[in-house]
């Protein structure tokens, strides 16, 4: 709701404070005393595209602020999230545009700065401004299907349900042949990659045991080499040990005669034992280096294969078994891929026939809450001197989604046999008022923006119609803060609040004022409404038995 407007050097207004209050109020005045200024000024705070010819003459810089009280879950409140503005709970919002007078403007929002298409979003649902230009609110089709279905009180849970159904299987359906048509055009490679790991066979650890083996046999072969001859050398008929034993018979036969020799016989006897067991060890260990060359050649063969299978996938050789197996498992996926995708796109096929019996359901509930609309405007419009017109909701296809089908346009014949069309076709300010307003009683109950404007609605009609008017303003201020700029004393009798918009001439210049007036204030401008320029007594009257029948 709109609590305060402050105004500074626009046009005829040097300085203006303006504090509002719920229900119905109205801004009267003579024509042309200002009342255009007011309204385009409030439109300058709300992000309308500003005009350098706001700036009053002899100033650098214009300056509006309004000040909005909201509700925690009002939609503006997102916009300001969106932006990384968290207003304080409980505060107002505090609306502000600055129009310099070489054309630079400034939009502010709960004390940052943002763009003039921010504040164009937040306002959309702060202030509807319904008059002759109005090009938001009910005159935009983008908004009548949401109006639609707040008047049916239609719950579109259940297609919004089915329709996020259909959206999760067609991403996983699509992920899915993504996956596959990848997985496709690798086949060849993983099919010829595999079996080459396949027929080699590898297993984890297995290029280390060969390496080792073939160490051991390379070892051996070089240990082999030099005991080669070792036999010859220690036990052959003319090795150590033959002379050893040749020595020690030679020794024996004179060993009674001298100790010495004795001695020298007992360290040849254990040389000969000692050399026996070294000539035993030698033959052992020969036969234990011995190995089969073939043996080594396979063992070598078979590690370079690993070796260079494992290059040429660039992978550690005791990857290769995982890789192969890996390699088999994206083959089984590709396989099993069609099954997969066949299985998702019977899932879609029954996501969507459920979606579409929502959506049809849906669809008949807007059909009935569109034909009670219509008998409800079609109510409103004879009260309101519009006979001529028609009003119908048109419904149409529309692409799928979360709201289902159907495209909502709220459409008019203005005169008798002319076909329907959008709701701009009325070209007469005062009738569109009068339109919307038939409109805004028939759909009191859809929600609304906190705080609506009425320019001129009762232009061009009097008598019962004003009174007509004045009732339904009254009544849709019950639920919403309305502010009417009126020329009938019918509607301004309706008011809660009465604000006059003067113009006055002091010292050479000319200033526009606004005021709240009294309750006998109220009396005498419904009585100049009234009478005119001169305010008679019946005048004075009549304008007191408005108030009390109001």
């Amino acid at each position: 709701m709109l609590r305060q407007l402050s105004i500074r050097d626009v046009v005829l207004i040097d300085r203006l404070e303006l504090e509002f209050e719920p229900g119905l109020g109205v801004l009267t005045g003579e024509t042309g005393a200002g009342k255009s200024i007011l309204l385009d000024s409030l439109g300058l705070a709300l992000g309308v595209r500003a005009d350098t010819g706001l700036v009053r003459s002899g100033q650098d810089q214009a300056s509006v602020s309004a000040e909005f009280e909201l509700p925690s879950d009002h939609p503006a409140i997102a916009v300001l999230a969106e932006q990384g503005i968290v207003p304080e709970p409980g505060e107002p919002l505090l609306v502000r545009r600055t129009l310099k007078a070489d054309g630079g403007s400034r939009a502010f929002a709960g004390g940052a700065g943002v763009s003039a298409a921010v504040l164009r979003d937040i306002a959309n649902g702060l202030v509807e401004i319904h008059g002759q230009h109005d090009d938001r609110g009910l005159l935009n089709p983008r908004g009548h299907r949401a109006l639609l279905d707040l008047f049916g009180r239609i719950d579109m849970r259940a297609v919004a349900t089915a329709w996020a159904e259909v959206e999760r299987i067609e991403l996983e359906l699509a992920e899915g042949k993504a996956a596959a048509e990848s997985a496709a055009r690798d086949r060849d490679y993983l099919e010829h990659a595999a079996k080459e790991i396949a027929a080699l066979a590898p297993e984890p650890g297995e290029e280390t045991s060969l390496s080792e083996q073939r160490a051991l046999m390379q070892a051996g072969a070089k240990a082999g080499e030099a005991l080669t001859g070792l036999d010859e050398l220690l036990g052959g008929s003319e090795g150590a040990l033959a002379q050893l034993r040749a020595a020690a018979r030679k020794i024996e036969r004179g060993a009674a005669d001298h100790p010495l020799l004795a001695e020298a016989l007992a360290s040849l006897d254990r040389a000969l034992i000692e050399g026996s067991e070294a000539e035993d060890r030698i033959a052992r260990a020969a036969e234990a280096l011995a190995f089969d060359p073939a043996r080594l050649e396979s063992v070598e063969a078979r590690l370079f294969d690993i070796r260079g299978l494992a290059r040429k996938h660039r992978v550690e050789p005791d990857v290769l078994a995982a890789l192969g197996e890996e390699y088999q498992g994206k083959l089984a996926l590709i396989e099993a891929g069609g099954e997969r995708i066949a299985g998702l796109e019977g899932q879609l096929a029954q996501a969507r026939a459920r979606y579409d019996d929502a959506a049809r359901t849906l669809r008949e509930d807007r059909v009935r809450a569109a034909t009670r609309l219509d008998e409800a405007v079609a109510g409103e419009l004879h009260p309101l001197k519009l006979d001529a017109a028609k009003f119908r909701t048109a419904m149409a296809e529309a692409e799928p989604g979360p709201s289902g089908i159907d495209r909502v346009e709220f459409e008019v014949s203005t005169n008798p046999g002319a076909p329907f069309g959008p709701l701009t076709r009325i070209a007469s300010g005062g009738e569109l008022s009068r339109f919307i307003l038939a409109l805004k009683v028939a759909l009191a109950e859809a929600g609304t923006a906190q705080t609506m404007i009425f320019d001129e609605i009762d232009r061009g009609v009097g008598g019962a119609v004003a009174s007509a008017i004045g009732e339904r303003l009254a009544r849709l201020a019950r639920k919403s803060q309305l502010l009417v700029v009126t020329h009938s004393p019918q509607v301004a009798a309706r008011a809660a609040h009465h604000y006059r918009i003067e113009k006055a001439h002091e010292d050479g210049v000319t200033r526009t004022h606004v005021r709240k007036l009294t309750n006998d204030e109220r009396r005498e401008e419904i009585a100049r409404m009234l009478s005119g320029a001169a305010i008679t007594d019946e005048a004075r009257a009549q304008a007191a038995r408005l108030l009390e029948a109001a």
